[in-house]
């Protein structure tokens, strides 16, 4: 008597399992009309830096005209050079490259500490603190200048660069940031294990909570090296231009009867140009993070 087959098994074989899809293998294929939105979004995000190198190789004429230009021009080296010596944008870049870099390194490195106390450790009025360091974001940077430059004054530190580089070591944002991310990402069991293996608290950290929140503290990092980079309001109250960052150093420019648009747009142009040679360098370690942490998470 023959062997009943079973009717749970696919007949066929081998070939009737390759015939089975697997879970996942659907792909969606991106249409025309997702290409004419990400091609629309590309132009309109490239735009202003397109024009920012229009103006800034162009003349005070040049940009008069009507319409206005919408090609280059041939006084791009002339103004760069312009831009560069009257706003002293060598030491500029050095002094902006300085703050920005030391801002994120702190943030990062105190977010992703605090974050990780406020999410994995069990302290007295946790979600009492939490909640002050979250208020701090709903307080406009204005209200506090005016105590801020009169201890930075008290300090002797006006035109110096810790006047604008320890008042953002820290930010309620970064703080959150982690917090939030480490809540998800890093699984108790972890820490808890190694502690059982014998490990201290600077060890579980080192070695348990910064490369989990790897992802998280490249992304951080970026925000705040923009963010501090660009920074305009406070540099522009504790600095001159005797020692200035990028943005205080390009108010200099154009100071004129008649400003010089071309020679302004040259100096924002230095002013853009390493940020972008940052996102250059890093851009694919930075999204290959966040890729690894949304799958981790």
């Amino acid at each position: 008597m023959g062997d009943v087959p079973d009717p749970r098994r696919p007949r066929g074989g081998r070939r009737a399992a390759h015939r089975v899809p697997k879970e996942g293998g659907v792909k969606a294929r991106a249409g025309l009309v997702t290409y004419a939105v990400l091609v629309v979004l590309t132009v309109l995000s490239l735009f202003p830096l397109v024009w920012t190198a229009i103006a800034a190789s162009s003349t005070n004429g040049r940009l008069a005209q009507t319409p206005p230009p919408l090609w280059f021009g041939d006084n791009l080296l002339e103004n760069l050079g312009v831009a560069w010596t009257d706003a002293d944008m060598g030491l500029a870049l050095v002094n902006t490259t300085i703050v920005a870099g030391t801002v994120a390194a702190g943030t990062v490195l105190f977010s992703t500490l605090a974050g990780f106390a406020f999410a994995k450790l069990r302290f007295r009025f946790k979600n009492l603190l939490l909640l002050l360091v979250i208020g701090t974001m709903m307080v406009p940077p204005q209200l506090s200048v005016v105590p801020l430059f009169m201890l930075v004054a008290e300090l002797s530190w006006t035109d110096r660069l810790q006047s604008v580089v320890l008042p953002a070591l820290v930010s309620g944002f970064g703080v959150f940031f982690m917090r939030q991310y480490l809540v998800r990402a890093l699984p108790t069991e972890l820490i808890e294990a190694a502690r059982v293996d014998g490990a201290s608290g600077p060890r579980v950290v080192w070695h348990v909570v910064f490369p989990v929140a790897r992802p998280a503290m490249a992304v951080l990092a970026m925000l705040t090296f923009v963010m501090s980079w660009n920074d305009f309001f406070w540099p522009i109250i504790a600095l001159t231009q005797s020692n200035p960052t990028v943005q205080v150093a390009l108010t200099g420019l154009g100071r004129g009867y008649i400003p010089d648009q071309s020679v302004i747009m040259a100096g924002a142009l230095l002013g853009t140009l390493p940020l972008l040679l940052v996102f250059v360098v890093f851009g694919r370690q930075i999204v290959g993070g966040i890729m690894q942490g949304a799958v981790k998470g």
